[in-house]
């Protein structure tokens, strides 16, 4: 869930930047009817990068206002002081700062961390994990987060985006300019084509290229599972996979709509696997019972 949230954070920041750009005149890095490349890469890299991290400090707000979470501000039930302690208990093992804690009204279990720093982080969960889940699953699923947390994923995530922005930025304009001359005859500096394509261009570029990040994502996914399995045991992060594997494979407890988080009915292969944030629960278990935990 935090991957998608920052990458349609991110792709909004850019676009919105593109428009504003042009509006305003800053587009120094065109030179007659051809492109200054040195001066467009100089652009694309500093507005990619700057996209990329505007993306990661909104990060905890487009969370919460995007699932709707409650941080825990002072626990009302029992249930809400045992997920704060048992929080404060694993970021303290993990040596990140407490994070805050929410969560979010959803049937289907599911719990995501973000932040832009490991020391100012929200880890929340879903209505329906603490509904189902047990107390040692649930500590697991709440490591498997803080794992992602302190292993720094969103920073590292932040500067591989900023890496693919700057190519998206630059690769469009360059198509852009490319159509400008070729198929709309435009030889007297940048027409209404350059941008229109550019800007298309942007987009394709930017859904295709999520791709890097999502590999990035399924590769930390291992890592973060390591992490809750270091911090609540290898047996109960275990069964925590085994029960979301056994939800997933239930339509009534596992909307469609939720595939678009990785969390899926069954593998997917070719050009689908590809944009999968998660890897196959099947895949995290078996890679997790031949860990090497020391």
């Amino acid at each position: 869930m935090r991957i998608l949230l920052f990458l349609a954070t991110n792709l909004a920041v850019i676009l919105v930047a593109s428009f504003t750009l042009r509006l305003l005149g800053v587009d120094s890095y065109l030179a007659g009817t051809g492109i200054n490349y040195g001066s467009l890469l100089i652009f694309a890299a500093v507005f990619g990068f700057a996209g990329s991290f505007i993306s990661l400090l909104m990060s905890k707000f487009i969370a919460k206002r995007t699932t709707g979470a409650r941080v825990i501000e002072s626990p009302r039930t029992p249930a809400e002081r045992w997920l704060v302690d048992t929080v404060r208990e694993l970021s303290k093992e993990a040596g990140i700062d407490m994070p805050e804690v929410a969560i979010f009204p959803a049937t289907q279990s599911n719990a995501f961390a973000t932040g832009w720093n490991k020391n100012d982080a929200l880890v929340a969960v879903s209505e329906g994990l603490l509904q189902r889940f047990s107390k040692e699953e649930i500590r697991a699923v709440l490591g498997h987060e803080i794992g992602h947390v302190a292993n720094g994923d969103m920073v590292t995530l932040a500067l591989i985006q900023g890496v693919v922005n700057t190519f998206v930025i630059f690769a469009a304009r360059v198509i852009g300019s490319i159509v400008d001359r070729v198929i709309f005859k435009n030889e007297s500096g940048h027409g209404i084509g350059f941008f229109v394509v550019s800007i298309a261009a942007e987009i394709v570029l930017g859904i295709l290229a999520s791709t890097i990040v999502f590999w990035f994502s399924r590769r930390r996914e291992f890592r973060a599972d390591i992490a809750g399995a270091q911090l609540a045991g290898r047996g109960a992060m275990i069964n925590a996979l085994a029960r979301l594997k056994k939800e997933s494979e239930m339509p009534d407890q596992m909307p469609d709509s939720l595939q678009a988080f990785g969390i899926n009915r069954g593998r997917r292969d070719g050009l689908a696997a590809l944009f999968m944030t998660h890897p196959p629960l099947e895949r995290r278990i078996e890679a997790l019972q031949q860990a090497n935990l020391s």
